[in-house]
């Protein structure tokens, strides 16, 4: 081992940030990247479901909450991809990438939003896994990373708290309204649940990433948290998680539940979910539909600096 890592090391050992121009080991700047760059698609990417449904919001109220919801998660794939470019990443090169399906997203966007209890169980159970995920990286070893985290966080709160109050309004209405809950917690409940990634036996990366501190917690933990957080918000609302094996384990002080399908799993995560080709398509339709916003915003800039040069 050399010096640089042994320093590199200690560094991280101490809990202390690394920093854009710190040295780094190739494998921690390549697995920086890789994530950073999934979490900033799956922002973009995870647009397209409920913005499927702000022109067909019930109100104007549910409309201007919900186009502020989409207009954040916009703002947070832009955090990232500037966090990613601290390591040397290009932005347009993560994006071609993503186009081509040669790097990937959380596999919970490749779901349908079918009515628009939908959007109410997003905010609540997809935007709650997102912060048991994501909460542990405002302490992750990369300095930009965790500092854009903060900002990330903090928005993704208000986004569970909008969904599981449109979810409880749901609640009390008609029955009709009841059932459409219900039965969007039943297809959202355990894709939720994939979205923290592949058991620890299966997961190739968790250790290493762990050694680095760039994640703080395994997917297995991650996924407890998130049950037993979520068991109690359920009772409350009045809806049943579509488990029958899930109860409450007096010796572990944690909830039991039933078997991820892991073949549905790998199953969208390679590219095959019910609105995967639909997903990408979009985004890719989107980038080349935008080319000439880009161009244009390059040839200002190219002027703007020349004519600074000039004076």
């Amino acid at each position: 081992m050399s010096e640089l890592e042994r320093d590199f090391d200690r560094l991280v050992d101490a809990e202390q940030r690394v920093e854009p121009r710190d040295w780094m080991p190739d494998g921690y700047r390549k697995t920086l990247i890789r994530q950073i760059a999934q979490h900033a698609h799956s922002e973009i990417i995870g647009m397209q479901p409920e913005a499927n449904w702000i022109s067909r919001a019930p109100s104007l109220r549910r409309k201007a909450i919900l186009l502020a919801k989409v207009q954040d998660e916009a703002g947070h794939g832009l955090y990232l991809y500037a966090a990613a470019e601290t390591l040397g990443a290009d932005r347009a090169d993560l994006t071609q990438k993503l186009v081509e399906g040669r790097q990937k997203y959380s596999s919970i966007f490749n779901y349908p939003t079918l009515n628009f209890a939908d959007v109410g169980v997003i905010g609540w159970l997809v935007d709650g896994a997102a912060i048991c995920n994501q909460v542990p990286l405002c302490r992750t070893s990369y300095g930009p990373y965790a500092r854009a985290m903060i900002r990330v966080c903090k928005e993704e709160s208000f986004h569970q708290r909008q969904g599981y109050e449109l979810l409880m309004t749901m609640m009390r209405g008609t029955d009709a309204q009841r059932r459409m809950v219900q039965d969007a917690v039943n297809r959202w409940w355990w894709p939720s649940l994939m979205m923290f990634g592949p058991s620890d036996e299966a997961s190739s990366n968790t250790a290493q990433s762990m050694a680095w501190r760039i994640k703080r917690h395994t997917n297995d933990e991650l996924r407890q948290k998130f049950v037993d957080m979520s068991v109690p918000q359920a009772e409350a609302l009045g809806v049943t998680l579509p488990d029958p094996l899930l109860k409450w384990n007096a010796d572990r002080g944690h909830h039991d539940f039933g078997e991820i399908d892991w073949d549905e799993f790998w199953r969208v995560v390679g590219g095959n979910g019910p609105c995967s080709k639909q997903r990408v398509a979009h985004r890719r339709a989107a980038h080349e539909n935008g080319e000439w916003v880009r161009e244009a915003a390059a040839a200002y800039a190219a002027r703007t600096v020349s004519e600074e040069v000039v004076a």
